[in-house]
C-alpha cells in the first residue's frame, strides 16, 4: 500500500508540481483542442474548451535603446481570433519602468519627470494606456540606465512576461471569454496563444463580471432560479433536502470618533519677507510686510504669499493696517486695494507730490480678502516709496482661523448583510455591556445614554450618545439533510475498552441483538519518516531596480545589486536543484529560517507604525 501510494504521488506530482506542468499538461491541450491524459497516462481524452482559437493572439515587441529604456513598443493583436493580426499599436512613450499592471515613462536614461499609465481596455476593445498615480500601479521596478547598466536586454525574458502580463490582465478583465493556452518568447518578441471560451457569443459580457460588479445580485438571482427549477423542487421536497439547521454568526455595529485636531500652520501657510509676527487671540496672527523704499528707483514690491491648505477653518482675513514715512500701496492679487501718504496712490505709476519728506501717513480703514483667499492662494503686496535711508513702509495683515477640535463621527453597521436576509434572526444582542436580546427574547433592558471621555490631549472632551457598541449575534437557517442522529455507542464502547494490542468491539444484529467481541490487535510495522523534507536556501544576484513613490531605491542606496533568495526541495539525492547564476547559501537539510522570517515582518510592522501620511506637503 505505502508503494501504491508513493507511485501515485509521484506520478500526480509529474503532471502537476509546478505551474509549467500544469499548463503543458492540461490548460494548453483542453483550450487547443488536443487529448489530455490521466496521471497514470492509462487513458486519453479531447476536450474543447475554446469557441476561436488563435496561433497568435497578441503579440508584443520591445526595442530597447541606448538609455536603457524601452524606445519602441508595439502591441499586435488578433481580436477576434480569426489568425489575422489586424491591429497594432505602438506607445506613444518610451518604457523606464515596468508594473505589473502598467508602465512608468520617465525623461530617457533618468528617472527625472516620470509619468505613470496603467494599461486601460476602451470601449472598442482596443488596448492604450491611460495616465494614473503611482499609488494604482504595482510590482513597479526600474529598467533604464539610472538604475543599473543593461538591465533591459540583460533581462528580456522577465521583463517580457510581465508586460505581456499586465495587457493580458486588462485584456481579460475586459473580456473574461479570453484564454491564453501558450507563451513564447523569441528574442525580443513574445507571443500569446489564445481562444475564446465559457460564452461563444460575440457580447462579453457574462454573468460572471455581473456578479463581481455587484454581488448582491447573486442571490437572487439564485433563488428566482431555484423557484423555476423543476429538478430543484424535487430534491427539497425530498426526505435530504428537508432538514434544517442554523449557522450562528456575530458581528457588530460601532460609533467611530475622531477629531481633526489643526493648529494655525496646518490650515495657513504664510511665506514672503515677514517683518513681524505677533498673536493677536485664540487662532489669530498679525503680520508685518515692510521694506524700505527710495525716490530715486522704481518703487520696489515686498510680497506674501498666503495658502490656505483647510478652507473650512478660515474664519476672516484683512489688511488691518498701512502705514509709512512717505509712500506705500497695498495690493491683494495685484489690485490695489488700498495707500498711505500725502495724497491717494492708486495707479501703476510714481505717486505724485513731494518724497523725502518728514511725515508719516497711515490708512485706517480695514480691508477684507477672506472671499479670494478661500478661492485659492493669494499674494499680498506692499509697493514702498520713500526718500532718505531708512525710509519705508508697512502693511499689516490679521489673519483668523478656527483651531478647536472638530469631531468627525460615524457609525459602521457590518450587521447590515445578515439583517436583511429572511433566513437569519437576531439571537443575541449586547449594547454597551447591557443584554437586550437573549436567545431571541427581547429582554426589555436597555442602557442609559452613555457618557465617554473621547479624544487626547487639548482635544480631550465629553461626548453623549445613545450607543457606542453593539454586539449581534446571528441564527441563519441553511438547508441540511433530514438524517436520523448517528448511533455513537459502538465508537464510545471502541474506544473506551481497546488498547494499542487489544481490540474490543460491539455489533448489534438486525434482531437487536448486541455482540462484544475482543480480539488481539497490532498495527502494521510503519515506515520510517525522514525527520523534514530537504530543503536549500540560494541567492542570486539582481539589480536594485524598485520604485518608490520619489524616486527609484538605486538612487537610495549605497550599493547598485542586490540578492534574491530562493528556497528549492531538494532532489531525491540530496542535491540542491539551484537555478541559473544562483550559489548555495544552505545546502539541503532541515532549514529553518523562521525566526528571520519573524524579524522582517516585525520590521515591516514598526517601519509602517512610524509612517504618517498626508496629502498636504509639509
Amino acid at each position: 500500500m505505502e508503494a501504491r501510494a508513493r507511485n501515485a504521488a509521484t506520478a500526480s506530482r509529474a503532471k502537476s508540481a509546478d505551474s509549467d506542468r500544469l499548463l503543458d499538461n492540461y490548460l494548453t491541450p483542453g483550450l487547443a483542442g488536443q487529448p489530455i491524459s490521466t496521471i497514470d497516462n492509462s487513458r486519453r481524452f479531447s476536450t474543447n474548451l475554446a469557441c476561436a482559437k488563435s496561433a497568435t493572439m497578441l503579440e508584443l515587441m520591445v526595442q530597447p535603446g541606448a538609455t536603457g529604456d524601452i524606445m519602441r513598443f508595439s502591441i499586435a493583436r488578433d481580436a477576434d481570433l480569426d489568425g489575422t493580426l489586424e491591429s497594432n499599436l505602438t506607445l506613444p512613450v518610451p518604457v523606464s519602468g515596468v508594473c505589473a499592471n502598467g508602465i512608468i515613462s520617465c525623461r530617457p536614461g533618468s528617472w527625472d519627470a516620470c509619468q505613470p499609465f496603467k494599461w486601460s481596455i476602451d470601449q472598442t476593445s482596443s488596448i492604450g494606456i491611460s495616465p494614473t498615480a503611482l499609488t494604482e500601479l504595482a510590482g513597479c521596478y526600474c529598467l533604464n540606465n539610472s538604475c543599473g547598466a543593461d538591465l533591459a536586454w540583460g533581462n528580456m525574458a522577465g521583463i517580457l512576461k510581465d508586460l505581456g502580463g499586465g495587457v493580458v490582465g486588462a485584456l481579460t478583465t475586459a473580456d473574461p471569454r479570453i484564454g491564453v493556452a501558450q507563451v513564447q518568447i523569441d528574442g525580443p518578441v513574445i507571443r500569446y496563444t489564445g481562444a475564446q471560451t465559457t460564452a461563444c457569443t460575440t457580447h462579453p459580457t457574462l454573468d460572471q463580471t455581473r456578479y463581481k460588479a455587484a454581488p448582491a445580485l447573486l442571490a437572487g438571482d439564485a433563488e428566482t432560479a431555484s423557484a423555476a427549477s423543476s429538478l430543484f423542487k424535487a430534491v427539497k421536497a425530498s426526505p435530504a433536502g428537508l432538514g434544517k439547521a442554523q449557522q450562528v454568526t456575530a458581528c457588530t455595529i460601532s460609533r467611530e470618533i475622531t477629531f481633526d485636531a489643526s493648529d494655525f500652520d496646518d490650515i495657513l501657510g504664510v511665506s514672503g519677507p515677514i517683518a513681524a509676527m505677533s498673536d493677536c487671540g485664540e487662532g489669530c496672527r498679525r503680520y508685518r510686510l515692510q521694506g524700505d523704499g527710495s525716490c530715486s528707483i522704481v518703487p520696489p514690491v515686498y510680497s506674501a504669499i498666503l495658502t490656505l491648505h483647510k478652507p473650512e477653518r478660515l474664519v476672516s482675513a484683512q489688511i488691518v493696517g498701512m502705514g509709512a514715512n512717505d509712500w506705500v500701496q497695498g495690493r491683494v492679487n495685484g489690485v490695489v486695494v488700498g495707500s498711505a501718504g500725502k495724497r491717494p496712490w492708486l495707479g501703476d505709476g510714481i505717486p505724485s507730490g513731494d518724497c523725502s519728506t518728514d511725515g508719516e501717513f497711515s490708512y485706517p480703514s480695514i480691508i477684507d480678502f477672506t472671499p479670494q483667499l478661500r478661492a485659492g492662494p493669494v499674494r499680498i503686496d506692499a509697493r514702498v516709496r520713500g526718500g532718505n535711508a531708512g525710509r519705508s513702509g508697512y502693511v499689516d495683515l490679521e489673519l483668523r482661523v478656527d483651531t478647536s477640535c472638530s469631531p468627525k463621527e460615524r457609525v459602521v453597521d457590518l450587521c447590515a448583510g445578515y439583517a436583511g436576509q429572511s433566513q437569519c434572526r437576531l439571537k443575541d444582542e449586547t449594547v454597551d455591556d447591557v443584554d437586550t436580546v437573549r436567545n431571541g427574547i427581547v429582554t426589555g433592558l436597555s442602557p442609559l445614554p452613555q457618557r465617554r471621555s473621547i479624544g487626547t490631549g487639548r482635544c480631550e472632551t465629553q461626548i453623549t450618545r445613545s450607543f457606542f457598541l453593539r454586539e449581534r449575534r446571528y441564527a441563519c437557517a441553511i438547508d441540511t439533510a433530514a438524517l436520523p442522529p448517528p448511533d455513537l455507542s459502538r465508537g464510545a464502547y471502541i474506544i473506551d475498552r481497546s488498547t494499542e494490542t487489544r481490540l474490543a468491539d460491539q455489533t448489534r444484529s438486525d434482531g437487536g441483538a448486541v455482540t462484544q467481541t475482543t480480539r488481539a490487535f497490532s498495527l502494521p510495522a510503519r515506515p520510517s519518516v525522514a525527520a523534514c523534507e530537504p530543503i536549500c536556501k540560494t541567492r542570486a544576484a539582481t539589480a536594485n531596480s524598485g520604485v518608490a513613490s520619489e524616486t527609484n531605491v538605486a538612487a537610495q542606496q549605497n550599493l547598485p545589486t542586490g540578492w534574491d533568495f530562493h528556497y528549492h526541495s531538494c532532489e531525491a539525492r540530496n542535491v540542491c536543484p539551484a537555478g541559473p547564476g544562483e550559489e548555495i547559501v544552505s545546502p539541503c537539510g532541515c532549514l529553518d529560517d523562521f525566526p528571520e522570517a519573524v524579524v522582517m515582518m516585525q520590521t515591516v510592522r514598526l517601519a509602517g507604525a512610524d509612517l504618517a501620511c498626508t496629502a498636504v506637503a509639509r
